[in-house]
C-alpha cells in the first residue's frame, strides 16, 4: 500500500474545522518586519492546507530554544491561550527537531506542525498525476528518514487532518532501512520517468520552448490559460499547480511550446526541491523563462529573488534569456506619501507609473505590465513573446527568415 492511498485513508472531512495558531521568531537574521512577513504566507500556507488562524505568536530571541523552539515562559502563553480557546493545531514558521515536536506537544497537548510539513501536506493534497504523487511521496520519506526515533510514538495516535496525510499507523513498523528502500525504490522510478520525459522532449522536434517560473500564486496558471486557450486549474492559493503542463501556442504564424511549472516559495526545503528536480527539467531544457511576478504583493521583489536563487541552484537556469511579467495590475494599490512624513519611502508609496518606469530600464525591453485576469495590456505581451520566439526560431532555422520577413511586410501592407 502507498504512501499516498494511506493519507487518503487517514485524512478526515473535517480538517475545514481545524483551528490553528502560529508561531514565529523575530532574530538578529530576522527582524519584526521580516517574521510578520513570514508568518502572514504561513497563514495563507495554513489556509491553503484548509485550518483557520486564530492567532499568531512571535518572540524575540538570538536563536530558537534547541529543546522548545520558543522560550519556557512563551510556551506557556501559548498553551494558555490554546486552553481558552479551542484550538487543535500549532503551526511552528522553521523547521522542528523530533526532540522540539515531542516537548511542544506535552505542553500545548495539540497537534504540532512545522513549516515543511504543513508544505508536503499542501502537496500531498494538490498532487493529481502518478508522477506528482510519487514526488511528493519521496518527500515525504526524506522529511520522515532523520524524524523516525521521535515520530513513530505521536504516529501512534490515530488522528487526521493537516500534517497527518503521511505514514499512518499501520506503517509504525517501518524501521530505517524499509524507509531507506523506499526512497531509493522511488527515486529509480522518478528516474525511469524521466528518461520517458527526455525522449518525449526529443520528439517535441526543435520547437522554441518557453516555461513560465515565479513565485506561487503570482498567476502562471491563468496566464497559461490566457495563452495556450487550455484549462489548466488556476486557483488562488499557495501550490494550486504542481504538476509540468505543456501547452502548444501560436501567436500571429509563429508556433512555440509553453510549460507552466510549480511555483517557488521561500524557505521551500531541500529535500523537497530535490524530488521535484525532474519537473523543473522542462525548464532547464527551455529557450526562455517568461518570469511571472504579482506586482500587487508588498514583498515582490524579495520573491523575485527567491525565484532567481531558486532557478540558479536548483535549474541552472539563472543564464537564459527571461522576460519578466508583472501580473496583477489591477490590484496594485498606492497610498501617496504626506510631504510631512519624513520616513523612508515604502512599496505601497511608490506609484506603479514608476515602477513600470524603473523596471523597464533596468530590463531594457523585457518587461511588460499586465492583468491576466482582467486581459489588461495582453496584446503587449503577446508582441514582446512574439519577438523573442521569432529571435530563437530564425536563429535555429535561417532559411525561415525570408518568410518571416515576408509575413511581417504583408501584414504592414495590409
Amino acid at each position: 500500500m502507498g504512501l499516498l492511498d494511506d493519507q487518503k485513508r487517514h485524512s478526515v472531512s473535517t480538517v475545514e474545522e481545524e483551528r490553528a495558531v502560529l508561531v514565529g521568531l523575530i532574530t538578529p537574521q530576522q527582524n519584526e518586519s521580516k517574521a510578520k512577513e513570514y508568518l502572514d504566507e504561513l497563514d495563507f500556507l495554513a489556509e491553503t492546507a484548509g485550518a483557520v488562524t486564530v492567532k499568531k505568536f512571535t518572540q524575540k530571541c538570538d536563536a530558537p530554544n534547541r529543546t522548545t523552539f520558543v522560550g519556557k515562559g512563551k510556551l506557556d502563553e501559548i498553551a494558555q491561550y490554546i486552553d481558552g480557546n479551542d484550538i487543535n493545531l500549532a503551526i511552528f514558521d522553521d523547521d522542528l527537531s523530533p526532540k522540539q515536536v515531542s516537548n511542544i506537544e506535552k505542553v500545548l497537548r495539540v497537534k504540532v506542525l512545522d513549516r515543511t510539513s504543513l508544505i508536503l501536506d499542501i502537496f500531498a493534497k494538490r498532487a493529481q498525476t502518478a508522477n506528482a504523487k510519487m514526488q511528493v511521496e519521496l518527500a515525504q520519506y526524506q522529511y520522515l528518514l532523520p524524524r523516525l526515533t521521535g515520530m513513530w510514538t505521536h504516529l501512534e495516535r490515530q488522528r487526521g487532518g493537516i500534517g497527518m496525510r503521511g505514514p499512518g499507523e499501520e506503517q509504525i513498523e517501518t524501521d530505517r532501512r524499509i524507509v531507506k528502500q523506499k526512497i531509493s525504490l522511488l527515486k529509480q522510478k522518478l528516474a525511469n520517468w524521466d528518461k520517458q520525459k527526455t525522449i518525449q522532449r526529443k520528439n517535441r522536434g526543435k520547437l522554441t520552448r518557453v516555461a513560465l517560473v515565479g513565485y506561487t500564486n503570482v498567476g502562471k496558471s491563468t496566464i497559461m490559460n490566457m495563452l495556450s486557450k487550455s484549462d489548466v486549474f488556476a486557483e488562488n492559493k499557495l501550490f494550486a499547480t504542481l504538476d509540468t503542463t505543456v501547452r502548444k501556442v501560436v501567436i500571429d504564424n509563429l508556433p512555440f511550446l509553453l510549460t507552466d511549472t510549480v511555483g517557488f516559495i521561500r524557505k521551500l526545503p531541500h529535500h523537497l526541491v530535490e524530488s521535484f528536480k525532474t519537473t523543473l527539467d522542462e525548464v532547464r531544457d527551455s529557450d526562455l523563462l517568461i518570469h511571472v511576478v504579482d506586482i500587487s504583493h508588498p514583498q515582490f521583489e524579495e520573491q523575485i529573488e527567491v525565484v532567481n536563487r531558486t532557478l540558479h541552484d536548483v535549474c541552472d537556469a539563472s543564464n537564459k534569456e527571461m522576460i519578466m511579467v508583472f501580473n496583477k495590475i489591477d490590484q496594485f494599490s498606492y497610498v501617496e506619501k504626506d510631504e510631512d512624513d519624513l520616513t523612508p519611502r515604502q512599496r505601497e508609496n511608490i506609484p506603479l507609473e514608476e515602477l513600470q518606469e524603473t523596471w523597464m530600464s533596468r530590463m531594457v525591453g523585457n518587461c511588460v505590465f499586465i492583468s491576466a485576469k482582467k486581459r489588461i495590456n495582453i496584446d503587449a505581451l503577446k508582441q514582446l513573446l512574439y519577438e523573442k520566439a521569432k529571435l530563437i526560431h530564425t536563429q535555429r532555422f535561417p532559411y525561415n527568415d525570408f518568410l518571416f520577413q515576408r509575413y511581417d511586410d504583408l501584414e504592414e501592407n495590409s
